[in-house]
């Protein structure tokens, strides 16, 4: 059984947990779990991108997701269901990769579109977390 369900969220983009939402819900009042749900704020990659922001704005975007992520699940999650609120900064898989190790992660549960060339090119998320996971992944498509 899965007691902590990490569901990993793009506050940007329904796809990512319109479908996922309910699978990690569903297994996480089926256990009497945690659900922990967690969203990356991306970071810039290269510093050279970076100097075209002012100063702080990386903090800001955090602070912004940390409250969005916040009224995501008030408005999403049903109050019955435990859940611990992540915020990430930098890449994608690399940030659902590091908190599946931080917390006590049984499963992955993390949404998929159908590729198109530029995934097939560079990968999906998705992908690169099947890939290097310790734990179980779901991936629910969108």
């Amino acid at each position: 059984m899965y007691k902590n369900i990490l569901l990993a969220v793009d506050l940007g983009e329904d796809a990512s947990w319109k479908k996922a939402l309910p699978e990690a819900v569903s297994l996480t009042k089926a256990s009497g779990g945690i659900l922990h749900i967690m969203t990356v704020v991306p970071d810039f990659g290269m510093t050279i991108v970076g100097s075209f922001f002012p100063s702080g704005f990386e903090a800001k975007a955090i602070e912004e997701a940390k409250d969005q992520l916040h009224a995501f699940v008030s408005k999403n999650v049903p109050s019955d269901v435990r859940v611990q609120h992540i915020i990430a900064h930098g890449s994608p898989a690399h940030e659902i990769l590091a908190a599946a190790k931080k917390v006590p992660t049984d499963v992955i549960v993390i949404g998929s579109h159908r590729p198109g060339l530029e995934h097939a090119v560079l990968g999906s998320v998705a992908t690169r977390v099947v890939s290097h996971a310790a734990c179980s992944v779901l991936v629910v498509r969108g």
